[in-house]
């Protein structure tokens, strides 16, 4: 029995919920989500709460019903509240700035690395050395935050290169002389 699956969506105030034809629509303040309901699980709407039921007793069914639970309650809070995901940089000469529809990333390569942004993301540089990425989709903002984060990782020596802000880097001991 799924734990997770057992316990209800909420929908809080100024989300729009629909359930037509086997796809999930979530509206809010931050923007519109879908999701295809699994076959394997039955989503219902009721009482400002969305319930999610498995169809059968089997292991496929089992699985996919806190999974199918979990990527809604994503969903109802990607639009309502939306998802943040900041990044560090760390590193003599490492920058970034958003120029027009552009991250620019020095990152001590012989090039700017230019990544662009994507249309259901907003990326913010408050300093040189911060970026914080939000939507409401969270898939979508632990992707373009992992593939940023690609660009340079942080390296255990020094501690340079790109990390989450709740990321800690082990660092190593030098060579001894």
């Amino acid at each position: 029995m799924s734990r997770i699956g057992k316990l209800p969506v909420t929908i809080p105030e100024g989300v729009t919920v629909d359930l037509t034809g086997g796809v999930l629509t979530t509206k809010g303040k931050l923007g519109t989500l879908k999701l295809v309901v699994s076959n394997e699980v039955n989503a219902s709407i009721d009482d400002g709460k969305i319930l999610v039921q498995p169809k059968s007793e089997t292991k496929r069914a089992r699985q996919s019903w806190g999974t199918v639970r979990a990527l809604v309650n994503n969903m109802v809070n990607g639009v309502s509240k939306g998802y943040t995901v900041n990044l560090e940089i760390n590193g003599v000469g490492y920058r970034a700035a958003v120029q027009g529809s552009n991250l620019v990333l020095q990152l001590g390569y012989s090039h700017d690395v230019t990544f662009p942004i994507p249309a259901d993301v907003k990326i913010v540089c408050e300093k040189p050395t911060a970026i914080a990425i939000s939507g409401a989709d969270r898939q979508r903002v632990g992707q373009v935050a992992a593939v940023i984060r690609s660009f340079r990782g942080p390296e255990p020596y020094k501690g340079k290169g790109i990390k989450y802000d709740t990321e800690t880097v082990r660092r190593k001991e030098g060579k001894k002389k």
